[in-house]
């Protein structure tokens, strides 16, 4: 089973399964991580959706570069968990899947070629309380204590 944060489905409504890989990325005593413009507002572990025909770490290494501008190298599985959440961008219920890797950035290529998206360093244990959801923040605070 897999543990979920964040909000309980809504009773009657229909949630779309959407997977997706996302990273913890540390390097020299901070955590590389991505703010999200409009419509989030908000600091979050990069990764995102896994596209049909695409691997889990496909899709990792895929969205760590577009939303961080960054590499990446030896990814690990850490676990997964599940969150159910309105994403506005797709106007779209979701039940994501949350697969978290770690994963050392090598270096950057640029700035983040997906709009609305910036990297930022940040240390842990401010990441811990800064990042967007329950999940995402459970995973590093794993890594951290």
């Amino acid at each position: 089973m897999i543990k979920r944060y964040g909000n309980s489905p809504k009773r009657g409504q229909s949630y779309k399964l959407r997977p997706g890989a996302y990273a913890i990325l540390p390097r020299d005593g901070q955590l590389l991580l991505t703010y999200q413009d409009d419509p989030h507002f908000e600091f979050q572990l990069p990764g995102g959706g896994i596209d049909p025909g695409e691997s889990p770490i496909q899709a990792l290494h895929r969205e760590v570069f577009e939303e961080t501008g960054w590499r990446i190298a030896r990814p690990l599985r850490l676990g997964a968990f599940r969150r159910f959440v309105y994403m506005p961008e797709y106007d779209l219920n979701a039940e994501k899947i949350c697969h978290i890797y770690l994963a050392r950035p090598m270096r950057p290529h640029g700035p983040p070629s997906e709009k609305g998206h910036h990297a930022v360093w940040m240390d842990p244990r401010v990441a811990i309380h800064e990042l967007s959801n329950d999940g995402d923040a459970a995973f590093v605070a794993g890594l951290v204590d």
